[in-house]
C-alpha cells in the first residue's frame, strides 16, 4: 500500500470526505487535522486526504461528483 495525496481542504471537509471515501469502500485517512490546535489556527491549516494510489482515480470522481 502506498498513500498518495487526494487533494487538501478545509478540516471538517476533509474528514466528511474520508467518511464519503469510506461508504464506498475506499479506506482514506486525513492527515495535519490536529496541526496547531493549540494555538487555534488549526482551522486555517489545510488537511491532507490520502488514499492508496489504487483508489485514486475513483476516488477523485467522487470528489468531483460532490462538488
Amino acid at each position: 500500500m502506498s498513500l498518495v495525496e487526494l487533494g487538501r481542504f478545509s478540516r471538517n471537509e476533509a474528514h466528511i470526505l474520508v467518511g464519503r471515501l469510506d461508504s464506498e469502500g475506499i479506506d482514506a485517512i486525513a492527515f495535519d487535522g490536529e496541526t496547531s490546535i493549540g494555538d487555534g489556527s488549526y482551522l486555517l491549516i489545510p488537511v491532507r486526504v490520502m488514499v492508496d494510489e489504487d483508489d485514486v482515480d475513483v476516488a477523485r470522481r467522487i470528489v468531483a461528483d460532490a462538488a
